[in-house]
């Protein structure tokens, strides 16, 4: 998705401005600035375009460092020469590429079998960009076979809908608006933070075409219990005939469970989940650009959705939104499964969390801080100021005194009917150590001593004081 500009954002210096080009950096002959916004007249040396682009790009912020994403930021040296080495294969062309087509197919169906697929080989995958494309797929797939069930008893396809947790991530708010399926959430509160399966009923009818369940919310890290979901929906079955399927986003939990919570039902295990998604650049260990979706059996991918492509050399099927993208990310996904094995994913994942709730634990220790979680599920906790009046400041004045320090730990309102609450979130990923977390705490110690100096010296603006400063 392109990004987009917010309409505030000033613009006139940069547009009124070029570039200026350091003297040391400019070779006889070449112009000594360039325009912002508009391509330059003649060419210019690598090395020169090559230094703008790199100094500016300096200018982000360090990714190892932020805290806020849970995109993979570290990958080890044989990666990157792989990335080099594929960066020029097209995803689509499975004709021209088959090595990479095949090496596609085998990484999803590891997938399967990790997620205990009855049968691995009659599942049906597909790589993605992103888990938002792989949860847009598993929609269609419910949207469709809703549909083919309707119209095989005659009855009425309009208004269809999908249950969600009020703490859904926002690719099925998309989905749900590009597809024109109603979306249903389901309200979390303190008694119920997460979908669990409470007053499921009020919310299923004939037009349902599923639910979803997460592994790994984004707000906190914590897992929906889908096992107590399919239940719920086995009773809803039972009283009103209504067999509505289930969706798991996996896209943080689906590279988690399997490794650290190996006895948690969540997966193929229940024959009510048809189809999981997986983020490969989360804990699958990539770079961004990658996401999965597993079907439980063929028959669970209507065949229609399936698109054979036949003018780049040969008959390929495809279904995805996107059409041209990179291979590199599905070898780089090949590479880690090969690299590491089971052991060793469980090794790194255990490794991880174990780094989280290192943090959890010290930063919970703070008399300021009242944890909202503890990295029980994913190496992702969350916390708040146990009391906000009396501490004089907010989180979003910690997260910008963090940020001052190079991290960026980030501060937000909890979905609907826990807006009132702000919580600080932390996601651990590969490579950040023990060792980097201690340099952590280390700042938020020292951020959160400055506030309460700036508070008793009467530092602290007014709407520091307040609470609302963001």
């Amino acid at each position: 998705m392109p990004h987009l500009t917010p309409r505030s954002h000033d613009t006139t210096h940069e547009t009124t401005q070029d570039i200026e080009i350091d003297p040391v950096f400019v070779r006889p002959g070449e112009s000594t600035s360039f325009p912002r916004h508009k391509l330059p007249a003649g060419e210019s040396l690598p090395e020169t375009a090559y230094q703008l682009v790199h100094d500016e790009a300096m200018l982000d912020g360090n990714a190892r460092m932020n805290l806020a994403t849970f995109v993979g930021t570290w990958m080890d040296d044989h990666a990157q020469r792989l990335l080099t080495e594929a960066a020029d294969k097209n995803m689509i062309d499975k004709d021209e590429y088959p090595a990479t087509a095949e090496i596609e197919e085998r990484c999803w169906r590891m997938l399967a079998d990790l997620w205990n697929a009855p049968h691995p080989t009659g599942s049906i995958g597909a790589s993605t960009i992103g888990s938002s494309e792989a949860a847009m797929l598993g929609g269609l797939a419910l949207k469709r076979r809703w549909q083919h069930r309707r119209q095989e008893q005659g009855l009425s396809t309009k208004n269809p809908n999908l249950i969600l947790s009020s703490a859904v991530q926002v690719c099925w708010e998309k989905f749900c608006n590009y597809f024109e399926v109603e979306p249903r959430y389901v309200p979390v509160n303190e008694g119920h933070p997460v979908l669990d399966g409470d007053d499921l009923s009020g919310y299923v009818d004939e037009n349902t075409i599923g639910v979803v369940a997460i592994m790994g919310v984004t707000y906190t890290g914590s897992y929906e219990p889908v096992e107590a979901i399919s239940e719920a929906l086995d009773r809803i079955q039972e009283a009103t005939g209504f067999d509505v399927p289930i969706h798991v986003d996996a896209a943080s939990g689906g590279m988690i469970a399997p490794f650290l919570q190996p006895d948690l039902v969540w997966d193929f295990r229940l024959p009510r989940v048809k189809s999981i998604n997986v983020s490969g650049h989360k804990y699958g260990l990539v770079y961004p650009g990658l996401g999965w979706i597993v079907w439980r059996e063929e028959e669970d991918l209507p065949e229609e959705l399936v698109f054979r492509v036949s003018y780049l050399g040969g008959s390929t099927p495809t279904f995805a939104l996107n059409f041209s993208r990179p291979g590199t990310q599905v070898l780089l996904q090949y590479y880690v499964f090969l690299r590491l094995g089971f052991d060793g994913f469980k090794r790194v994942q255990q490794n991880t969390i174990d780094v989280a709730r290192f943090l959890a634990e010290h930063i919970g220790k703070m008399p300021e801080f009242t944890l909202w979680n503890r990295a029980e599920d994913i190496p992702v906790f969350a916390w708040r100021l146990r009391d906000p009046q009396a501490t004089g400041w907010s989180l979003y004045d910690l997260s910008d005194q963090l940020r001052m320090r190079g991290w960026q730990v980030p501060a937000y309102p909890l979905p609907a009917d826990l807006e009132h609450i702000t919580v600080q979130r932390i996601v651990v990923r590969n490579g950040f150590s023990r060792d980097l977390a201690s340099f952590l705490i280390r700042d938020i110690r020292k951020a959160v001593k400055d506030l309460n100096a700036g508070l008793r010296t009467g530092h602290v603006s007014e709407e520091q004081s307040a609470g609302f400063h963001h």
